[in-house]
């Protein structure tokens, strides 16, 4: 905190008023609405928002019509109901207000409270600012005590000449009873007959009453209102004010009700916000602080709380140089936790570790650290402003509080309370795992908790956070996997001052691009995940190096450098033998059969589907759809259905959502031989899943699976507009093979309409790309057999089927191939007779 005058701060209440228009909207539709009854408008907002301010530009505006007072419960004299009243007795009584019996019956109070005192000008409140009390004491003639009420109101006959406030005074029943009353029910008194002579007043002219701080008097709010009467005079006296309006600034919304439920009729409540970005950076302009980065910074991290940008502006007039704004954040934190119980704010230092939290693990935490965790406490704490509710009962801090509240705490004590806040997401994970109890979370949030606490503890290894990656993925989170990304690299930054050994910050930085170039790969961002996995000659005996590998990899395969993929596919077969092999088995598989080999491929697929343990269903799924499409590709239709409802089968059985998708589409594409009209159908439904997940890739594939259908259809114009979705789709994804695969059939959509030329440029760039790619020398043979058939030979075309034709392994007998071969291009050519 800066050693500098606290006086200096309350410059923040001369400086230009910016915002607050439907607040200000609000009080003027109060002020239009005084009656005849109480009214109270109560300003609500967290500690250093503004109210304090706000009242000051109400009053500033208020008519002169109106009167007004002010009362700042944060003086502690101010609290106290005598004083109080003697304050606003002389505030408003400067503006015009008798206090006759006001003034009478307070003089009683006071000679109740110091009978050693004589009552005379110099001892007697008000003797000089009241007509009445000050013509008693001058008929007195300075004679002692007088000793009871009865004979006050007695001299009032002589020393008042207005007949009418004479009779009032000398007919006032609650006058002639003071004598009789307790010292209590001489206060209750005193707070009606204030009340009163402000209410005959109000009725030539209305009046402000402005009450700020309230939290200063019940520093510790209680859901219920159960605030053991400290507040008491002051509810007694705003109830009955009758023909003004009280605008009340509170911390925590006025709980009342718990007295009487009329109060919420009396009672309109008004939530002070933070300011909006235009206010911030306009009252840091205004304030010399003109340097837009600079401004965009301290507006960014204010959160819109004005005292934090007062602070920084103090912090900018006194040393307009410095370039930052350090040393605010205690004095934020003070702001905040003034007038919080002092045994609860160590409980809010260990809950600032937590993101957000509930009931649990506030007793988990103070459980643990022998702190109060009874229902209680967690009912106080969360009644204050500072504490935001989230839906269905669980909390979070006020952002500018977090940071300040954790330099509170200890290196090693940190360390623990993350340590113990992982265990318990962990263990909150695994029950909802089980389906044992619903907790008001998504049930894969737990698992990222779990490791941005587990980092933070440094008890965390990097192979974990994968396992906490898929266990989100099984129950379908991609979200929750792609904020765990976020998590690793918020992390990283704030490890840039090197706290930790450098071999550790590496390998969470493999486990973050690992996770998010597989999410990457997900979404069809081909270039993201390969930058994010540049080639490297390392070890990939570790499940992040393999996993990593293997990302990068399959981005390579997409994007038409098989050899390459192929090459890492390889390695990590043959280096890894950790949880990643079955993975880099299946990719190994799948190039093989991309690149023609499908006896290799089939049986390296079924040695890793043996190899699987019964828990890798997805793993299993995969290359059960793996072989499904091996055989669509071998245009053995039949088998290829039966294998998709296989991998169905495992994929239902852990609901995995990716898999799921994927089916969608390669269901669309298998149809589109066997059934147009119901590919059309299901690639609708699969466009709208893929579109949810945002993967391009799959995307294009839909559309060129709905296009083929049409083309069998003669759909040909519905055709084009599919094809061209599916290009823009498949480039966006950088799938060059997927690309190619569409313009193949988009040539045959060519030959439809009459276009022969066109149709044979667009087959020999798809036989060129097929090559570039190095995959699929079972579609370059059968495009050399569709230009035979319409009689378009092409020399390069031949030479590229020659050389296709030694790299097939097909399943069966290649005569076989050619006959099944010529069956689906009958679908789309006609034979040249």
């Amino acid at each position: 905190m800066s050693i500098r005058p606290r006086y200096r701060r309350v410059s923040a209440l001369q400086r230009q008023f910016f915002n607050r228009e439907g607040l200000l909207a609000v009080y003027d539709e109060e002020l239009e609405g005084i009656s005849e009854r109480p009214r109270i408008l109560n300003v609500v907002g967290v500690g250093g928002i503004g109210k304090s301010r706000l009242l000051q530009e109400l009053r500033h505006r208020t008519p002169d019509r109106y009167r007004s007072a002010r009362l700042d419960l944060q003086l502690p004299a101010l609290r106290q109901q005598e004083d109080a009243l003697a304050v606003l007795r002389t505030e408003f009584g400067a503006q015009g207000v008798k206090f006759d019996r006001f003034d009478i019956a307070y003089a009683v109070l006071w000679q109740r409270v110091h009978p050693q005192l004589q009552m005379d000008r110099k001892n007697t409140p008000f003797a000089e600012e009241s007509e009445v009390l000050s013509k008693i004491l001058d008929d007195a003639m300075g004679l002692p005590v007088f000793g009871t009420a009865a004979g006050l109101v007695r001299l009032t006959g002589r020393a008042i000449a207005n007949r009418q406030r004479r009779h009032r005074i000398e007919a006032d029943s609650t006058l002639q009873e003071l004598d009789s009353l307790s010292n209590a029910e001489l206060g209750h008194a005193v707070t009606y007959l204030f009340a009163e002579d402000l209410r005959q007043s109000a009725q030539e002219q209305p009046f402000v009453l402005y009450v700020d701080a309230y939290e200063a008097m019940v520093p510790a709010p209680i859901p219920g209102g159960r605030s053991f009467a400290s507040d008491a005079w002051l509810r007694d006296l705003l109830g009955q004010l009758q023909g003004g309006l009280t605008v009340l600034a509170s911390r925590e919304a006025l709980p009342w009700t718990a007295y009487d439920k009329e109060w919420d009729a009396v009672i309109r409540r008004a939530r002070v916000e933070g300011l909006p970005m235009a206010a911030r950076l306009d009252l840091l302009n205004q304030a010399g602080i003109t340097e837009i980065p600079r401004q965009r910074s301290i507006a960014e991290a204010s959160a819109g709380v004005p005292f934090y940008l007062h602070l920084a502006v103090d912090t900018h007039v006194q040393n307009p140089d410095r370039t930052e704004d350090a040393g605010t954040s205690e004095e934020i934190v003070q702001r905040f936790l003034q007038h919080v119980a002092p045994d609860e704010v160590r409980i809010l230092e260990l809950l600032s570790i937590a993101r957000t939290f509930d009931l649990e693990v506030f007793r988990t935490v103070g459980r643990h650290f022998d702190l109060p965790a009874n229902l209680l406490t967690w009912e106080s704490l969360t009644a204050y402003s500072f504490a935001y509710p989230l839906p269905l009962g669980w909390y979070r801090l006020h952002q500018l509080m977090v940071s300040a509240l954790q330099g509170h705490l200890s290196p090693a004590v940190k360390r623990e309370a993350h340590a113990v806040l992982r265990a318990h997401w962990e263990g909150l994970a695994d029950r909802m795992e089980r389906g044992a109890e619903e907790r008001g979370v998504a049930r894969s949030s737990p698992l990222r908790e779990a490791v941005y606490h587990g980092l933070r503890a440094g008890n965390l290894a990097p192979d974990e956070i994968l396992k906490h990656a898929d266990r989100a993925l099984r129950m379908s989170s991609r979200q929750a996997v792609d904020g765990m990304v976020k998590d690793l690299r918020d992390h990283l930054a704030a490890s840039a001052d090197h706290t930790e050994a450098p071999s550790s910050v590496a390998a969470i930085r493999d486990a973050a691009d690992c996770l998010d170039a597989e999410s990457r790969l997900e979404l069809g961002d081909t270039g993201a995940a390969m930058a994010l996995t540049p080639v490297r000659e390392t070890s990939a005996r570790s499940v992040v190096a393999a996993r990593l590998a293997l990302a990068g990899a399959n981005a390579r395969r997409i994007a038409g450098e098989s050899a390459l993929a192929a090459r890492i596919f390889e390695q990590v077969w043959e280096d890894h033998s950790g949880e990643a092999r079955t993975s880099a088995g299946l990719c190994v598989a799948d190039i093989r059969m991309w690149q023609g080999d499908f006896q290799g491929a089939f049986a390296l697929a079924e040695e890793v589907y043996a190899i699987c343990s019964p828990e890798e269903r997805v793993i299993r799924g995969d290359l059960k759809r793996l072989m499904h499409l091996g055989h669509r590709f071998l245009m053995d239709f039949a088998r290829a259905q039966d294998l998709l409802l296989q991998a169905e089968q495992e994929y239902r059985a852990v609901d995995a959502v990716i898999g799921l998708a994927n089916l969608r589409t390669n269901r669309a594409e298998l149809l589109a031989f066997t059934d147009p009209e119901a590919a059309v159908a299901e690639a609708g439904v699969a466009l709208e899943v893929q579109r949810e997940l945002g993967a391009q890739h799959e995307i294009g594939k839909v559309y060129t699976a709905m296009a083929i259908a049409q083309i069998r259809m003669g759909q040909l114009e519905r055709a084009e507009l599919s094809f061209r979705n599916a290009n823009a789709a498949l480039d966006r994804a950088g799938y060059r093979s997927g690309r190619a695969r569409a313009d193949m059939f988009r040539a045959f959509l060519l030959l439809r309409r009459g276009e022969p030329e066109a149709a044979s440029a667009l087959l020999r760039h798809a036989t060129r790309e097929f090559e570039v790619c190095q995959v699929y020398p079972s579609l370059i043979l059968a495009i050399h057999r569709a230009t035979e058939l319409i009689g378009l030979a092409d020399a390069d075309i031949t030479a590229a089927a020659d050389r296709a034709r030694p790299t097939i392994r097909p399943l069966g007998a290649a005569h076989e191939l050619e006959q099944r071969t010529e069956h689906v291009l009958s679908m789309f050519v006609e034979v040249d007779s």
